[in-house]
């Protein structure tokens, strides 16, 4: 599994609307409103590196309200809980 966390600028009161919107996307497992520098973090948990560039590039990206991104990608991840069941696109 591939994580990452994308730090996300939001225009002005566009905030709500963008979180609605990236909730619906597929490999965004959570969105979190921030403050400081950043509007928003979205944590995205794909199969692959690939999967992953679509979501930045084709989803997020093109979300309501995005101004900028920048993204941190997980290099290792260490959990209490099975996060790739958890998370896997299995019923």
């Amino acid at each position: 599994m591939v994580t990452a966390f994308v730090l996300i600028s939001v225009v002005d009161k566009k905030v709500h609307e963008t979180v609605k919107s990236l909730q619906q996307s597929p490999g965004v497992t959570e969105v979190h409103i921030v403050a400081g520098e950043y509007d928003l973090v979205a944590v995205v948990r794909v199969a692959t590196n690939e999967m992953l560039a679509d979501v930045i590039t084709n989803v997020i990206v093109n979300a309501p309200g995005v101004e900028r991104t920048k993204t941190l990608f997980a290099l290792e991840s260490y959990s209490s809980f099975d996060l790739v069941n958890i998370f896997s696109e299995q019923p």
